[in-house]
């Protein structure tokens, strides 16, 4: 799995003070979650932490809990584990069309592994979920060592036990 250092800074919890008015990814779904439903969901559905230049946000991920049932999910996920099995779901990560190319999204996605490890340390989990927007991002979380997840054709996963060995 390939590391990558973020550029701005380490992303924090969001808040009511940062900026993300102007912030534009390619994507308006995206775009449009962060800028009126992150706040609304943070602490009840979603967790989303940002990096910013100032208090612009430039970048950001969001966190959720989830479980998939063994009925879908591959061997070395269902082994030894509850059903369903507890799983982090990375549900958006963006980085500005104006900061793109820096390494800002493999720093958020390095800190959203290494909040994942916290997760699974602290209450148990044994994958983290995400589900690309369209191909590139696909490409992008597979460079990381994401695989595609047998029940969901547009779900890909990274068992805990791989982001352990590579960041734990």
């Amino acid at each position: 799995m390939a590391t990558e250092e973020t550029g701005p800074g380490r992303p924090t919890p969001l808040l009511p003070t940062h900026d993300s008015s102007a912030f534009s990814c390619g994507h308006p779904s995206l775009d449009d979650w962060l800028k009126t439903s992150a706040l609304r969901s943070e602490g009840r559905t979603s967790r989303t932490y940002v990096v910013c230049e100032g208090n612009i946000v430039v970048g950001y991920y969001a966190l959720a809990t989830g479980a998939v049932a063994h009925l879908g999910a591959p061997g070395r996920l269902r082994r030894n584990a509850p059903d369903p099995v507890p799983v982090v779901l990375i549900g958006r990560l963006a980085v500005s069309r104006s900061h793109a190319g820096r390494g800002i999204g493999a720093g958020l996605l390095r800190d959203a592994l290494l909040r994942t490890l916290e997760v699974g340390r602290t209450v148990g989990c044994r994958a983290v979920l995400v589900h690309p927007i369209d191909a590139d991002a696909g490409r992008f979380y597979a460079r990381f060592g994401f695989l595609p997840f047998p029940a969901g054709p547009d779900t890909l996963f990274l068992p805990l036990e791989t982001v352990e060995a590579a960041l734990g």
